[in-house]
């Protein structure tokens, strides 16, 4: 139980830098983006539809992300997301902050 909560705390900051990230690579829909973080973390992070679409609704909310509904042949419409300027400034900015926290830990990890 305490390992699951702290996961889950862990990964609560990183969600939404990581689909900047994401986003930024390449436009995306929500089910990409699951399936993709999946791959990338092989295995590691599963992320409920529920949390990604909600952070989705957040960046774009936030103007961080533009979406649109995209037709996908013989299938249905699906809502694909860009990174705006202003998404990708902060994702710069939230990349080098992560940077500085994984360098300041691992040097307490590995004294």
């Amino acid at each position: 139980m305490m390992v699951q909560y702290y996961l889950r705390e862990l990964l609560r900051g990183t969600v939404e830098p990581l689909l900047l990230f994401l986003i930024a690579e390449l436009p995306m829909y929500g089910y990409h983006i699951i399936k993709e973080l999946e791959k990338r973390s092989q295995g590691y992070l599963k992320f409920k539809a529920s949390t990604i679409y909600s952070a989705l609704r957040r960046l774009e909310k936030d103007g961080l992300v533009l979406s649109s509904w995209q037709q996908v042949p013989q299938k249905q419409r699906r809502r694909c997301y860009e990174l705006t300027e202003r998404g990708r400034e902060i994702l710069d900015t939230k990349l080098g902050e992560w940077q500085k926290f994984y360098i300041a830990v691992s040097k307490v990890i590995n004294s």
